[in-house]
């Protein structure tokens, strides 16, 4: 373990004062029990030193070096020394990453199996489960950028949407990656550190002047994933033939490696390739986990690891030294486990040796840090803590009550995230509102928000249609003329979220082709 010296504190300093008493005990028993200073005064003091026998003491330590190495060790580890940052892995300690995958129909080529799209598709997920519980967005972009997903947490929702991408979803054709380096910038904030990876197989060069203008003001580090391996790459149509062109000759598409190397020059940015290995994902998390945590500087959400509960074993050892028979101060052991456990109880027990010597929280701690978080939530004592570990564990509505103690905007936060599992959308919505404003530069709470009014959006709609169309079970016809009556029936709206979500029959592919034609024709339009 190496500790930075330059950042060692300690949390609670006033424990410190125990030093006091365990420095001058031993020093005050020693003059104590010093014959010829308590004969000063007495005898002469030229005749103290040949009437006096000092008799040879067979024990080095005493009772009270004990006591006062209890002294200085507990007060060491009660201080709470720490020299080391920690950023909880349920809030950010997982590099933020954006993917752009280019969706032109060079994408189609065949020099990579199936095709450069479907290589890509699947390489980014095995990057999205390797990341598991980090935060992921997506983005799709051609001639336009288009956001596909901001960033979430959820690999399975993100790999629904990129599994659904395919090239004929974007139809102006080009390479924008200036469109994509402003949605990223957008989606994580001026404040926060990020990563965009470029999945391409060429670059505009009419851009590379403007891309770093584009990163200037931002903490956005580049990556760049060639997705191709040579020029002459047959096209592919959508039923996987050949596409032709006018002539009937194969559309062949071209890997632009000298336009990727300008572009990765341009945007500062490492180039890397497709590789039938783990050693493309590696690389990536390497990179952007390196520049995450070089930039990151977010005082309101790192904590610092309290050590001092290692000190803990040591201490006990010295106390169980102080039950041996004949020294004065053998209860003293029992003493110091009755002022353990004479603190505040936690609500879970984790036996008597914990709750003596590790306060609620910190046994909170290590149940969070060991995935067992129901236990960890019975344990924390902090409220924001014992929120996060039930959000983690899957208990809502003890989070919802944790969450509602603090007015912090992490606290606002994760009870928005917490509204939006249990459906409470107009709830969310106010929650990460109030969120933002607190502190405005948070783009999680601005993605999350923007997807809970999409929810709330779609569910009111949904409710206001009604059910899709069914095809009846038997179609009777009245073939008595003039003879019929029109009788109006009420549709039954959806009573659940279970029904309503049911009703969702559109595929993630339309969706997102009616959102990216939708969004271009705004940008189109005259302001």
């Amino acid at each position: 373990m190496q500790i930075d010296l330059s950042a060692f504190h300690f949390l609670r300093p006033l424990w410190l004062l125990l030093w006091v008493p365990g420095l001058l005990l031993p020093i005050l028993w020693v003059r104590r029990h010093d014959l010829s200073r308590r004969l000063t005064g007495v005898i002469a003091p030229h005749l103290i030193t040949h009437l006096v026998i000092t008799p040879e003491d067979e024990h080095r330590f005493r009772p009270v070096h004990l006591f006062a190495a209890l002294l200085l060790l507990g007060g060491l580890a009660a201080a709470g020394p720490t020299w080391e940052q920690d950023r909880p892995d349920f809030l950010e300690n997982r590099a933020p990453l954006v993917i752009a995958l280019d969706l032109s129909r060079s994408m189609d080529a065949d020099d990579l199996q199936p095709t450069r799209l479907e290589a890509a598709k699947q390489k980014l997920h095995d990057l999205i489960h390797l990341r598991g519980g980090a935060r992921t967005a997506l983005i799709a972009y051609a001639g336009t950028a288009h956001l596909v997903m901001p960033a979430t947490e959820d690999p399975a929702l993100l790999d629904t949407y990129l599994q659904a991408l395919s090239t004929d979803l974007i139809s102006t054709s080009g390479k924008d990656v200036l469109g994509v380096i402003d949605e990223a910038k957008r989606l994580l904030g001026t404040d926060t550190p990020g990563t965009l990876l470029l999945v391409t197989d060429g670059a505009d060069s009419r851009q590379f002047a403007a891309i770093k203008q584009h990163l200037d003001d931002s903490d956005l580090q580049v990556l760049v994933m060639a997705a191709g391996v040579k020029n002459g790459g047959v096209v592919n149509g959508p039923n996987g033939e050949a596409r032709t062109d006018d002539n009937g000759r194969p559309v062949l598409a071209r890997f632009d490696s000298d336009g990727l190397k300008q572009l990765a020059h341009a945007a500062d940015a490492p180039l890397g390739s497709l590789s039938l290995n783990n050693d493309d994902l590696d690389w990536i998390e390497l990179h952007a986990q390196q520049h995450f945590q070089a930039s990151a500087n977010d005082a309101d959400v790192l904590h610092w690891k309290d050590a001092g509960y290692w000190l803990c074993w040591p201490l006990l050892l010295i106390a169980l030294l102080t039950i041996r028979r004949g020294w004065r101060i053998n209860w003293l052991a029992s003493l110091l486990l009755a002022f353990g456990m004479s603190g505040h109880a936690p609500d879970a027990s984790a036996g008597a040796l914990a709750d003596a010597f590790l306060t609620p929280d910190q046994q909170g701690r290590w149940a969070f840090e060991h995935q067992r978080y129901a236990e960890a939530a019975e344990h924390f004592s902090d409220p924001y803590w014992k929120g996060v570990a039930a959000y983690e564990g899957a208990d809502f509505k003890v989070a919802l009550a944790s969450f509602a103690e603090l007015d912090t905007p992490p606290a606002y936060f994760y009870l928005g995230n917490s509204y939006v599992r249990l459906s409470k959308f107009p709830e969310a919505i106010a929650a990460y509102e109030r969120a933002l404003k607190l502190q405005p530069a948070f783009p999680e709470a601005t993605a999350n928000l923007a997807l809970a009014q999409a929810l709330q959006k779609d569910r009111e709609d949904q409710q206001q249609a009604g059910p899709p169309d069914e095809k009846p079970d038997q179609v009777k016809f009245d073939n008595t003329s003039n003879s019929g009556k029109q009788v109006e029936r009420k549709v039954k709206v959806a009573s659940s979220d279970q029904q309503w979500l049911d009703n969702l029959t559109t595929s993630p592919a339309k969706f997102l082709k009616q959102k990216f034609l939708v969004q271009s024709a705004s940008r189109e339009a005259p302001q």
